[in-house]
């Protein structure tokens, strides 16, 4: 409980929630493009507003120490990566990040939650690249975790870690669409080629 206080210590009261849903076009909208390279590339930009929206690339950071919010400034308070991802001995992800969110009345901003709650691999890194660059590593085995491209499939689908970026808690902006939606569009980019976006 003293994490929680401490984290939202400062945050006005509000009564606003959470922010409204952003849409994702739906497979059928790219439908036209019969040249399966411009079909997978443009199918991978519309999942990049997922992945480069701050609820993923927030922890996917390219130091050892995670961001949050819109603008993707530090991690408050101080916290580090750790050998494991999990945090440093002494504060651990879930010294303060518990099973679920936490989202108590009159505060602008909770506490994310999730089980597995942790920082990705530094190899993983998303923020500050480009949609192709991402998309270049997230193909690559030597830095998306060793996955074969149906477990990328799965991993991005149906991962329950992924799935917090659509329900973030009070105060965040959750990710364009739906997790369903993301997945069937990463599922359509593997099947017409899987291109990555030049830049």
């Amino acid at each position: 409980m003293a994490c929680a206080v401490a984290a939202l210590a400062g945050w006005s009261v509000s009564a606003d929630e959470t922010p409204p849903r952003q849409s994702l076009r739906p497979i059928s909208a790219f439908d036209h493009l019969r040249d399966p390279t411009a079909r997978s590339v443009a199918l991978f930009e519309e999942a990049g507003r997922v992945i480069q929206h701050p609820r993923c690339v927030n922890c996917h950071p390219p130091g050892n120490r995670p961001v949050q919010g819109e603008d993707h400034h530090p991690h408050q308070p101080m916290v580090t990566r750790g050998e494991d991802g999990m945090g440093a001995i002494g504060m651990r992800c879930n010294t303060c990040h518990g099973q679920a969110n936490f989202d108590p009345a009159g505060v602008r901003y909770g506490v994310p939650g999730h089980p597995q709650w942790h920082i990705a691999p530094i190899e993983m890194a998303w923020l500050g690249r480009t949609l192709g660059e991402i998309c270049e590593q997230i193909k690559d085995p030597r830095r998306n975790g060793g996955k074969t491209m149906q477990e990328l499939i799965h991993h991005m689908a149906e991962d329950t870690l992924v799935g917090w970026g659509w329900a973030p808690g009070k105060g965040r902006e959750p990710a364009p669409g739906t997790q369903k939606e993301f997945g069937a569009l990463i599922q359509a980019w593997a099947d017409a080629g899987a291109a990555c976006p030049k830049s």
